[in-house]
């Protein structure tokens, strides 16, 4: 099967398409066929070495963590899934793209009918960690909540679960995004030079709660608007956290399939929006990475093996 390695930390130029062998199923996995599976700023920051204190790389490496796909095969023990189901999932070996993933049973929830591939093979990150960063900061009705990166993968899913605390939300997105940040409930500002006034001024005032999905100063900003670190969660730096003890909960404190079945079923239903910027074959995951790594898309970026 074709698979994504590196043998080195670096660039996208480390980043190869492969020829390995096939996934065999441990007792209690599955085997699925990947339809898609979506890529992550956090996949840059690791291949580049720049966690490797936190999270180090085995060479080879694969990488990726989402997916969505349809079963091929299972291991002993496991009775969840048939053969010939459409899932959506995750798998915590960075191995997702690729053609085929091994994964245990209990990383799986059913694909609901009608949802396209690329958008379940996108759930699992984005959505978790937007919906870890909501809970964290626990915005309440009437409350004021700022979302960095609020048209981002992360951001535009937290816009919408903090709307639907009740709360009133402000989305720092480029000037370009602001009308699907309006149509969704969301106060858009325009990040750069003067945020903070900008800030200041649409929330009248007061601020209760901020969300960093971009990392950049933007938890600095969020103390300097007099927001209390225990209302302050990152997903981007983690610097900050050790330094300002604001919080960084994220996808994998709270990821579970029972909570993956509910986000997909939301995303099914309209209740929730989750937006594709793009696909790419597999073949060109550099020029995806390379994109991705610009960090002006609005949604996912996804892979179709």
């Amino acid at each position: 099967m074709k698979a994504v390695k590196f043998d080195r930390y670096g660039g996208v130029e480390v980043l190869e398409v492969r020829d390995v062998d096939r996934p065999v199923p441990a007792p209690g996995e599955a085997l699925v066929a990947v339809k898609a599976a979506a890529i992550n700023p956090g996949e840059i920051a690791i291949r580049e070495g720049l966690l490797d204190a936190r999270w180090p790389a085995t060479f080879p490496s694969g990488e990726g963590t989402d997916f969505a796909g349809v079963v091929e095969e299972l291991g002993a023990g496991v009775d969840a899934f048939a053969v010939g189901d459409a899932v959506c999932g995750w798998t915590e070996r960075r191995a997702s793209h690729a053609e085929f993933v091994a994964v245990p049973a209990d990383q799986l929830a059913a694909k609901p009918n009608g949802l396209a591939w690329e958008v379940a093979g996108s759930l699992f990150v984005a959505c978790m960690a937007a919906y870890a960063c909501v809970e964290a900061v626990a915005p309440e009705p009437g409350e004021v909540v700022v979302v960095s990166g609020a048209a981002g993968g992360v951001g535009s899913v937290a816009v919408q679960l903090a709307a639907r605390t009740g709360a009133t939300v402000i989305g720092l997105a480029s000037e370009g995004n602001h009308a699907w940040l309006r149509d969704h409930g969301v106060i858009p500002v325009s990040y750069g030079e003067g945020q903070a006034e900008r800030i200041e001024q649409a929330a009248g005032g007061h601020i209760d709660a901020f969300i960093d999905t971009f990392g950049a100063g933007y938890v600095d900003l969020a103390v300097s608007l007099g927001i209390p670190v225990e209302r302050i969660n990152t997903i981007a730096d983690y610097a900050a956290v050790e330094r300002l003890s604001v919080r960084g909960a994220g996808a994998h404190q709270i990821g579970t399939s029972a909570l993956l079945r509910e986000i997909a079923g939301l995303v099914a239903d309209g209740s929730l929006e989750v937006t594709v910027a793009a696909t790419f074959p597999l073949a060109d995951v550099r020029e995806a990475y390379s994109e991705l790594a610009l960090r002006k898309t609005h949604g996912k970026i996804v892979l179709i093996p």
